[in-house]
């Protein structure tokens, strides 16, 4: 079998449609005939959804900062196998990591580093036009590591303002790729934590077809898919995942538990696990004959009226809680608190395995890594593990209860934050999403 080829799609920032970009020329590859797959950068839990559907292939996430080298070269090999081109779409701006050790900043540049990955860069032009040669420039130069293979403008306004931008731009000897004239209807849908997840957009099928009409008409594919390189065949290993909590895992599946990271799941599977789903929307409880409960992040706020009135959901997770473990992650551990308060300001019974109460009409957000220092066995890791996550949420704690704390939170770079989550007999929580073990 012939090597995998990837390449990293990047930006300049946040909204300069990287996102669009990827789903469409995914879509747009696979009509041609290529098994394609794509993985996201860094911890955003909403872009590999997207990702899955417009490739037919799941998605997955490599952390530089939260992975170690090992884990990263591990899922990165195991991606590239399934398919003929691995597409990795940048978080944030290309470069935009934390501070951290050599290559663990979590931004995308430090893949294209390590692996010999070629960029394709996607500029929004929109307001300016020679200017975006000095940007793309500046992209070229800033790391004599990092290659730049080829630009994508994005947002052009016409047929002279794409000309005057990639005349400059090809004259500092970078190629032009494709074009991308401005249409509001690439614009995708967001609500409080950015995108709509995949799994909720109705229109997410006719969606991904536009998108890859747009990228059919406005990119050169061929060229593209023959800036990638090969993805280096390196073995690494999974002895910082986090193991299966339990053999069979009762996983809360539906419009308000909707997010475990994929390589969690795929590991555990692989693991010799089975992850059983329920849907507490449906009433349903945790199924018996499990002997773990996962509680996944998603949006409880959007539903927390329906969970309040699960009278068969609230019953069957006290009969688990009473002898089984249950952990709940972000949404999940707002869930296993006592109240919830809604955007409109109404309160929800929750379902009070543990003492904490949260608001969403009192909104904070707190964004970023998080390193966990773990005070008890739970079903993340055991008594003093290290643990590398995410957090990003909005929901302000209303009342803190009197449960044990399951961790002792540092950031990114290490700072102290202090005692975090929460444990009550069979049951934990935090607030962070865990990815691997430090």
């Amino acid at each position: 079998m012939k090597a995998s080829s990837g390449l990293i799609i990047g930006g300049a920032r946040s909204g300069s449609g990287k996102t669009s970009v990827t789903i469409g020329l995914l879509r747009a590859l696979k009509r041609h005939g290529l098994r394609v797959r794509a993985a996201k950068s860094g911890p955003d839990y909403i872009d590999p959804g997207f990702h899955a559907a417009a490739s037919g292939l799941p998605g997955v996430n490599l952390d530089s900062w939260a992975m170690p080298p090992a884990l990263v070269s591990l899922l990165l090999k195991q991606s590239a196998s399934e398919a003929d081109l691995l597409v990795i779409e940048s978080a944030m701006g290309l470069f935009d990591g934390i501070r951290s050790d050599p290559g663990r900043s979590g931004a995308a540049s430090d893949l294209a580093r390590r692996y010999r990955l070629p960029v394709v860069l996607v500029l929004d032009v929109s307001g300016q036009s020679q200017t975006a040669a000095a940007v793309a420039k500046g992209f070229a130069t800033y790391d004599p590591e990092v290659r730049i293979a080829g630009v994508v403008l994005n947002r052009v306004g016409s047929e002279r303002h794409r000309r005057l931008a990639a005349d400059a731009i090809e004259t500092l000897g970078l190629p032009v790729v494709g074009a991308i004239m401005r249409d509001p209807r690439m614009t995708m849908p967001e609500r409080h934590l950015g995108l709509v997840q995949a799994s909720e957009y109705e229109a997410l099928e006719e969606f991904i077809e536009r998108m890859a009409d747009v990228m059919e008409a406005s990119l050169d594919l061929d060229r593209i898919a023959a800036l990638a390189a090969p993805v280096p065949s390196e073995d690494g290993d999974d002895g910082h995942m986090l193991q299966p909590p339990g053999q069979r895992i009762a996983l809360a599946q539906d419009a308000a538990f909707t997010f475990l990271y994929p390589h969690l799941a795929d590991h555990w599977r692989g693991a010799g696990a089975e992850i059983v789903p329920f849907s507490p929307l449906a009433g349903e409880g945790p199924p018996e004959d499990c002997d773990v409960c996962w509680l996944p992040g998603g949006y409880p706020e959007l539903h927390a009226g329906r969970l309040a009135a699960a009278v068969n959901f609230r019953a069957g997770m006290v009969r688990f809680a009473a002898s089984r473990p249950i952990h709940g992650e972000c949404g999940g551990f707002m869930v296993l608190g006592e109240k919830l308060e809604d955007a409109e300001g109404k309160t929800h019974p929750m379902l009070g395995l543990l003492g904490h109460s949260t608001s969403f009409a009192r909104r904070k957000m707190n964004l970023g890594y998080r390193q966990a220092r773990l005070r008890l066995d739970c079903p993340i890791g055991t008594n003093g593990t290290l643990i590398r996550g995410h957090e990003f949420h909005y929901a302000l704690v209303t009342g803190s209860g009197s449960d044990e704390p399951l961790a002792d939170i540092a950031d990114g770079l290490g700072t102290p934050i202090g005692p975090s989550g929460a444990r009550r007999g069979h049951v934990t929580g935090t607030f962070f999403h865990a990815i691997a073990r430090g």
